[in-house]
């Protein structure tokens, strides 16, 4: 299928703004997730219902909420703009709207992952005096792969089709901004858009069918590899 003009820019953009959203929410969201399967701590109900919340928030929420902070009059976005970094409308715009989208699906996952993980294999590095980075790096991410894994495209998956909060502090700018998502309801707009719009329908859907599929395929070849060792 050849792509026209307008197809390929919302899809490379919504690669990029996938492959970033991931890059960002990796680290920290592996980090949370292990958090909060292994401690126990006062406001832990209240951690985990704010880092969760983009779940059930409406995504025009998710995204004013990310305009209000982060935007020139916001408080950390007068401050970004004091050392010349606008995030607003965007391609940063969007990937922070992604990453905000996905990162409690990465938490999940995590979180799952490791609470299946025994705590006495953990137990049992640390008194061979494993140090706690040790341990976590060496018994409990291995051993939490696949889930790490899943999360990760999973998170990526979410990218492909955020449209609420990119909206808002992104904006729909062609060439800058127009993820798929976005370039099918520019279309939809259009009383001659309906072809495209199909197209950028059945382009999305491909992308992620096959993300979800690569997640399946990716934490069955981990846990194949882990029963074999």
């Amino acid at each position: 299928m050849q792509l026209t003009q307008a197809e390929g820019s919302a899809l490379w953009l919504s690669l990029q703004v996938g492959l970033w959203s991931v890059a960002f929410t990796a680290v920290p969201g592996v980090l949370c997730g292990w958090w909060l399967a292994r401690h126990e701590f006062r406001g832990k109900s209240l951690v985990n219902a704010l880092v969760h919340a983009p779940m059930v928030l409406p995504p025009v929420v998710v995204g004013y909420a990310l305009l209000y902070l982060l935007g020139r009059q916001g408080p950390i976005g007068a401050w970004l703009d004091r050392i010349g970094v606008q995030l607003t409308f965007t391609l940063g715009a969007a990937v922070v709207a992604a990453a905000a989208m996905g990162f409690p699906l990465l938490v999940r996952s995590v979180r799952l992952a490791v609470e299946l993980v025994d705590p006495r294999l953990e137990q049992a590095a640390a008194t061979l005096g494993a140090s706690p980075a040790r341990v976590f790096r060496t018994v409990t991410l291995p051993l939490a792969m696949p889930g790490v894994l899943t999360g990760l495209v999973l998170c990526f998956a979410r990218s492909l089709g955020e449209f609420g909060a990119t909206i808002i502090f992104a904006g729909n700018l062609e060439g800058e901004t127009r993820t798929l998502p976005l370039a099918l309801f520019t279309a939809l707009q259009s009383p001659e858009g309906d072809a495209l719009a199909a197209r950028l329908a059945l382009i999305s859907f491909t992308l992620s069918f096959l993300a979800l599929l690569a997640s399946e395929w990716i934490a069955r070849w981990v846990a194949g590899r882990q029963g074999r060792a």
